[in-house]
């Protein structure tokens, strides 16, 4: 059984006043403007002195100055801002804690600041630092040369802090800054580290220390040759001997699944057979041979590059490769070395680079790198640096990343004198060897990892311990934490250079000091915080008035409410109103500030009851002391003036009212037209109607003035009723006489508005003449407009005009006709249209200055069943007109007869090239149908219009090629292009794109925007080449160009070195494309090109081989591309 629901609708919501205390109010203030007096009782009751001592409404009531709740919050409530918001928030207004970044101790590494896009570099920058052999170098430099070296101070200033700083994150910027790299772009992180190399080695090259001089080589560099090797004599080639650099090992990801395989692809032997046979010179002939790569030397830090990145011929793009791929927590490079003499090269797993994304341009760079001083491995995400243990992907954030030991045959090692060790990072803790008690040789189970997204592997070479590194390994097997982070204490400060350890020590200084202000500022801040908040609670105790005989103070509200929320005692005024963040400020008191409860008397008016509260003496004592201020408004502080005029203006407000409820049905009787007596004045009747729509108000306002403005003419006296807005209407004289007085409060000086005119009152004279002749102008308008309608009936309403042969027309801008059209046929706002121009000029217009002949060519002709009509056509040509509407409108529109256009119908014979037979005449339409034998004329006559003067061809033509060429010189404007996959394309798609270029073309709008499936907009200029369009075809549908047939229409467009302009393509022009399908990707050339926008916005090519070497130099011009302007590219 359940119990009802209480109600809580209404629990919060503020009560309206109620209108039995309105009219309680009213009355009372009848009473004291009839008596002239007030008593303590109506002081009471008008100033709601009598109204209880709120408890617990939750809303600070203004109608109630007893009540003091929703001023601060409940004891255990808080507010979002202010003195009572959450202790949480409040240190959080105080800024980040410092002390959060601390790092937890010198064994754990500090993360790098992502300054947008720059995680591709923190995770290089984190693998250069955690090898210990390099950091060292660096910090071998001279402080001479790293003045000298801008990068290479900023690194070894970077490695420092990195090394010694107690910061837990570390500014990368200073470094990013000098290498002015933009760090909203996202790179290749590849890239990056080849670029910094050759940087590196370059700045030091300047060092005298041998040890940082060529330690990017020392550690780095190996040594491979390519071979290729004759089948025939044995002999190889010359270029087999030489040996180039390289400083990472790049290996195919795709369809391999193992390091072991990509080894083994990247040294596998190419049989060079059939047309790829190779010239030998000792058998000075093509012979068959065999190329492949032989490592000579293998660099201490061993980089293998995956290339996950292919590229797509299809869609000219490239794709992220994620499959699995697998690769050993130890390598042994010594059988893949060529001509090896020592019997094994065991390389550690030292930094595992992770791509995370899908995107090849896109997504997040980490890195897995471990500490070998401690054997753990660490997860580098930028500011984030996580533990991960003795395993280098176990409780890692990147999902796509697992572990999968692997159990493979047990490899046999033989005992050296000493154990083996990283050449590079220092200490190293093998835990996974297992000794063998009954020979010398110790066996190891190899662990495998698998990972989708490992970008960049770096194994490090081991070396012989010595005995100080065997004690520390042996420290760290014990995990005694204590001696490995004083150990690690002791060789920061031994290996830091003095230079470098200043600096990080002053930083060190300073984060400390900033530390402990923090502290300081916010034990101040918490306990000025609790102070506060224990004065207003124990002063709003205090607050409210017991009884009406108690004495009391009058209070701002606002100030009240300011004061119990404000954090401070003071108040902080900004100097500048529109910063309000400006650091330059005044403090001033927060001093008591009654002001704004005052009336212009000093005293408390009756209106501002809502705006304050009331005070007991004691609380008032206690906020005075303290605070100052005032005016003090005492319980005797109450304004009987304000009071007297407030009863005085209600009294007056009422009388107001009734009276103007009478006046309205005074003035509504007016309208209904009911019989009048009396002495009659005239009003405006719009101003009359909306007097009576307002509402009931209690005084005059604004749109009380002005009765009659609208009906007063310029000279002062009555407008006559035909004018404009001056409708007017007779009111009786006790109705005026109320209308004018209140106008006349409103706008005391206003003579215009309030002009009495009674009802025997004249028109203006003057206006009345004025409105004749306009009325006269109007009517001859008007019969002038109708005239011209029956004088050209055809022509006005736009009917086609019948066309004979040998008879005489006149041609006319079909622009102007258009003109007379609107003017004859506009009718009551728009009846005073602009007038056509004259006929002389439009026709001057129309002839060329130099030979006096036509400028424009005639209208087409179109035979349909029997007749000849004008072709409509959609550019602003030239219409056909009769001979008598030429002659009407010479008559009207100032033209003259002689110096018209005038036009002859005939017919001649095409000949066989489709030209006329006569060079002064000039068939114009292509479209007109062949003539009926009946008509006596044969099938090659066609009607054509023979103009006086002839048609001007030279400048016409010179007319036309000027537009064209107009047209032509375009600039990133779009074309559609459509993908036929069937023979033919649809009709719409032939029409908007077979157009033949016409004077005044206008492009198809439907064509535009009409969806035609598979197509695209394409951006390009009139001096974009074929070629280049084909590529973006090629980029937009996948079909290389030389399956493309491109088409305009029915033609096709097949020069490659053409522009776009050239083979007259315009903006807006639609081109259909369909795949012959005749060439394979395999089938195109070995060399392709790539057209890209470059970084100064012109289309360059980049042309690459499919020959691996050529795919390495078209790499390293891309990565030229993509960090052009830096200085990793400054003598590039």
């Amino acid at each position: 059984m359940s119990s009802r629901r209480p109600t809580t609708r209404s629990k919060n919501k503020r009560l309206r006043p109620d209108d039995n205390a309105e009219a309680a109010a009213s009355e009372l203030y009848r009473k004291i403007h009839s008596m002239g007096e007030v008593t303590e009782d109506d002081i009471n009751q008008l100033y709601m002195n009598w109204k209880p001592v709120c408890q617990g409404c939750r809303v600070n009531t203004k109608d109630n100055p007893n009540c003091f709740c929703g001023l601060i919050p409940a004891p255990s409530g808080s507010r979002k801002s202010g003195l009572w918001q959450k202790t949480s928030e409040i240190v959080a207004s105080l800024g980040p804690d410092p002390c959060k970044d601390l790092r937890a101790s010198l064994g754990s590494p500090a993360g790098l600041t992502n300054l947008g896009a720059t995680c591709y570099a923190n995770s290089i920058l984190q693998c250069l630092y955690m090898n210990k052999s390099f950091r060292e170098g660096v910090f071998s430099v001279e402080a001479e040369v790293l003045k000298q070296q801008p990068v290479l101070y900023q690194l070894a200033r970077l490695f420092a802090q990195l090394h010694a700083s107690k910061l837990a994150i570390v500014d990368s910027a200073p470094f990013i800054e000098t290498l002015e790299l933009d760090n909203g772009v996202q790179q290749d992180s590849h890239e990056f580290l080849t670029l910094l190399f050759s940087l590196l080695e370059r700045c030091l090259s300047c060092s005298k220390v041998s040890k940082a001089r060529t330690i990017v080589q020392d550690l780095f560099r190996g040594g491979v040759s390519h071979v290729t090797k004759c089948s025939k004599c044995g002999n190889e080639s010359e270029a087999s001997s030489k040996i180039e650099d390289f400083y990472e090992l790049e290996l195919n990801v795709k369809g391999l699944k193992s390091l072991e395989e990509s080894l083994d692809d990247y040294l596998s032997v190419e049989e060079l057979r059939g047309d790829n046979q190779y010239y030998c010179e000792s058998c000075a002939t093509r012979v068959n041979a065999t190329r492949s790569i032989k490592l000579r030397s293998l660099p201490a830090v061993l980089n293998f590059q995956l290339k996950r990145c292919v590229f797509l011929p299809n869609t000219t793009t490239k794709k992220k490769i994620t499959s699995a791929f697998c690769f050993p927590g130890e390598l042994d490079m010594a059988d893949r070395l060529f001509e090896h003499l020592q019997p094994e090269l065991i390389y550690d797993l030292s930094a595992v680079l992770i791509h995370k994304g899908s995107a090849v341009s896109s997504g997040h760079y980490i890195a897995h790198i471990k500490d070998d001083n401690t054997s753990q491995w660490w997860e580098f995400d930028d500011e984030q640096v996580s533990n991960l243990g003795r395993h280098p992907f176990r409780g890692s954030s990147s999902n796509s990343t697992s572990s999968k030991p692997v159990q493979i045959e047990p490899v046999h090692h033989p005992v050296h004198s000493e154990a083996m060790d990283d050449v590079s990072n220092g200490n190293h803790v093998d835990v996974g060897k297992i000794w063998s008690s009954s020979s010398s040789n110790f066996v190891s189970n190899v662990q495998t990892f698998s990972s989708s997204d490992a970008y960049m592997l770096m194994y490090v070479l081991r070396r012989p311990k010595t005995r100080a590194e065997k004690a520390q390994m042996e420290t760290n097997g014990k995990k005694v934490k204590k001696d490995v982070d004083m150990m690690c204490s002791q060789q920061c400060d031994f290996s830091l250079p003095f230079h470098l350890c200043e600096e990080v020590n002053q930083m060190n200084t300073s984060y400390f000091d900033s530390c402990e202000q923090y502290k300081l500022k916010k034990e101040s801040e918490l306990s000025h915080i609790t102070e506060r908040q224990q004065e207003v609670r124990s002063i709003l105790s205090e607050a409210p008035v017991q009884s009406i005989g108690e004495p009391y103070f009058w209070i701002s509200s606002d100030w009240l409410r300011h004061w119990a929320d404000n954090v401070t005692s003071s108040i902080v005024l900004p100097q500048n109103k529109h910063s309000m963040a400006m650091l330059m400020a005044t403090i001033i008191p927060f001093i008591i500030d009654n002001t704004p409860i005052q009336c212009l008397h000093g005293k408390v008016p009756v209106s501002k009851v809502g705006s304050m509260k009331r005070l007991s003496a004691k609380a008032w004592t206690m906020l005075f002391s303290k605070y100052d201020g005032g005016p003090t408004l005492a319980k005797e502080s109450y304004c009987v003036e304000c009071l007297l005029e407030k009863a005085r203006s209600m009294v007056s407000a009422d009388s107001y009212r009734d009276q103007r409820t009478l006046m309205r049905e005074v003035a509504e009787a007016v309208l209904a037209g009911k019989c009048l007596d009396g002495t009659l004045y005239y009003v405006s009747r719009s101003w009359l109607q909306q007097w009576i729509r307002r509402k009931n108000i209690d005084s005059p306002c604004e749109a009380d003035a002005g009765p009659t403005a609208s009906i007063r003419c310029p000279h002062g006296e009555l407008l006559p009723e035909q004018a404009f807005g001056a409708r007017r209407v007779l009111v009786p004289e006790n109705l005026w006489l109320f209308i004018y007085e209140t106008a006349s409060a409103v706008k005391p000086d206003d003579t215009v508005g309030c002009s009495v005119f009674v009802s025997d009152s004249e028109p203006c004279p003057q206006c009345s003449v004025e409105l004749t002749e306009v009325a006269s102008m109007e009517d001859h308008r008007r019969e002038f407009k109708l005239k011209q309608r029956q004088y050209h009936e055809k022509l006005a309403s736009g009917k086609s005009i019948v066309l004979h042969l040998h008879s005489r027309y006149y041609l006319l801008p079909s622009s102007w006709l258009s003109k007379w059209r609107i003017f004859i046929t506009a009718t009551g706002k728009n009846a005073s249209s602009a007038e056509p121009e004259t006929l002389t000029s439009v026709i001057n217009l129309l002839k060329c200055e130099q030979h006096s002949r036509l400028l424009e060519r005639p209208p087409d002709l179109v035979w349909k069943r029997g007749v000849i009509l004008q072709k409509v056509s959609t550019t602003d040509g030239l219409a056909i007109i009769t001979e008598n509407d030429w002659k009407l409108f010479c008559e009207h529109w100032g033209g003259m007869e002689e110096k018209g256009i005038s036009a002859e119908i005939d017919f001649s014979n095409f000949t066989e090239d489709g030209s006329l037979g006569s060079c002064e005449e000039m068939a114009i339409s292509d479209e007109l149908t062949s003539l009926h034998e009946a008509n006596g004329e044969p099938e090659s006559r066609k009607p054509f219009i023979k103009t006086c003067p002839e048609v001007c061809e030279d400048c016409i033509g010179e007319k036309e090629s000027s537009e064209l060429m107009r047209k032509l010189n375009y600039d990133n404007e779009d074309i559609c292009v459509c993908f036929i996959r069937g023979k033919e394309p649809p009709k719409s798609i032939l029409e908007g794109s077979g157009n033949i270029l016409e004077p005044n073309r206008r492009n198809s709008k439907r064509s535009r925007k009409t969806n035609f499936g598979n197509s695209v907009n394409l951006n390009v200029s009139g001096s974009t080449s074929v070629y280049q369009l084909k590529l973006m075809i090629w980029e937009s549908f996948g079909v290389v160009k030389e399956n493309q047939i491109l088409h305009k229409g029915s033609r096709v467009i097949e020069e490659e070195v053409a522009t776009l302009a050239d083979m007259n393509v315009f903006p807006g022009d639609i081109l259909w494309v369909t795949d012959s399908k005749i060439h394979e990707n395999r089938d195109i050339a070995d060399v392709c090109a790539v057209w890209a926008i470059d970084n100064f916005g012109k289309l360059s090519c980049v042309s690459f081989s499919t020959d691996e070497l050529s795919d390495q130099r078209m790499e390293v011009q891309q990565s030229e591309e993509g960090f052009r302007g830096t200085l990793l590219t400054s003598n590039i």
